[in-house]
């Protein structure tokens, strides 16, 4: 014979605690599109780092072909992934466009629902 007691535990956290289904898949999407939206800026960076190191690695070789060789590459790929970066972007939009869907990828909306 035991005595068991239920105990109602509430989940609490940071941010906003939907009371619908449609309301949390507008969460859900407002989430999902300021996560693309960071994510491409920071790829954006990198690959615009990476080709001004590779490119003044390059300048900064004094001819030697292994350096030269080796900053060609990186050069390359920085490009090949900037290039990569942008399609993909307008890929994605042109999808959510076909979709019907407003335009995940709309930077300022993401700084304004950030409360940026």
């Amino acid at each position: 014979n035991h005595n068991m007691k239920l105990i109602a535990y509430t989940l609490e956290g940071p941010g906003k605690i939907p009371t619908t289904g449609i309301e949390a898949t507008t969460m859900l999407e407002k989430l999902a599109s300021n996560l693309i939206g960071v994510l491409t800026i920071v790829a954006v960076l990198f690959f615009v780092i990476q080709i001004i190191f590779a490119g003044y690695s390059f300048i900064s070789s004094g001819g030697d072909e292994k350096v030269m060789e080796t900053s060609r590459k990186k050069l390359t790929n920085g490009v090949l992934g900037l290039f990569i970066v942008v399609v993909a972007l307008g890929l994605g939009s042109l999808i959510a466009k076909l979709l019907g869907l407003n335009n995940v990828f709309d930077i300022n909306q993401m700084f304004i629902n950030m409360g940026l």
